[in-house]
């Protein structure tokens, strides 16, 4: 499901090759099966995000999914926090991905989102919407709490629960998260960072040194496609 490589592609940190490939992106989009709306959507956000400055889409991005949790790209943040648990469901979404003939050399967490919907890209159209259903309510969380920030990406999280073809009633996920405190304000920011430090402090001398956060050597821009064919695009190398 070519689409899906698009959206994973967009989702990832804005570069100047993703905006020197807004005409493949575009083509993408219209070649796709999405609803006409969803196109226009997707349109839209790709004309708007790469016709502007990239500095400011840079910054704007860390703004929205590297401040705080609530916004997090990755999958288990929002099932598992920071509890043990999040570490075995990362080991069994690797299996799952070796199971799938992927052997994925990349210095990235597996359940980083972009990352999760180029493996999705490969694997058919059946199996790619079930994947994306196994995953719907945390999209559905991203979408509405994108609304909620006034932010375009809320397009792409929409775009795609409609291809996961689930079901979800928004409108009381809506409310749900109405009273939510924002958490990427420098006063939330600081208490999750004293928070972090008291419980590290407390737990250092059990610790088995392991972390599920990601190290220096896992930065953006070594991140490596699953697979550079489904969208020739100067972009699939840096996404």
């Amino acid at each position: 499901m070519k689409i899906l490589r698009v959206i994973s592609l967009l989702l990832d940190y804005p570069t100047p090759e993703l905006v020197a490939a807004q005409a493949e992106l575009q083509e993408a989009v219209a070649a796709s099966p999405l609803a006409a709306a969803d196109k226009e959507a997707l349109q839209q956000f790709i004309q708007s995000r790469c016709s502007g400055d990239l500095f400011d889409w840079q910054e704007q991005y860390d703004g929205l999914f590297e401040r705080g949790r609530s916004l997090s790209l990755l999958l288990f943040e929002h099932v598992h926090g920071e509890s043990r648990d999040r570490g075995q469901a990362m080991v069994n979404l690797l299996n799952q991905y070796k199971e799938a003939g992927l052997d994925i050399a990349v210095n990235e967490l597996p359940d980083y989102i972009p990352l999760y919907l180029d493996f999705l890209s490969t694997q058919g159209d059946d199996n790619a919407r079930l994947g994306l259903q196994e995953v719907a309510h945390i999209m559905a969380l991203l979408a509405c709490r994108l609304e909620q920030r006034e932010s375009d990406y809320q397009a792409l999280f929409h775009s795609l629960l409609r291809i996961s073809e689930m079901q979800l009633d928004l409108d009381d996920l809506r409310t749900q998260i109405a009273s939510e405190a924002p958490d990427h304000t420098p006063k939330a920011l600081d208490k999750v960072w004293e928070e972090e430090m008291v419980s590290f402090m407390d737990n250092a001398e059990s610790s088995c040194g392991t972390s599920n956060r990601p190290a220096e050597g896992q930065r953006r821009d070594q991140y490596i496609p699953l697979n550079t064919e489904l969208l020739n695009a100067s972009a699939g190398n840096q996404a």
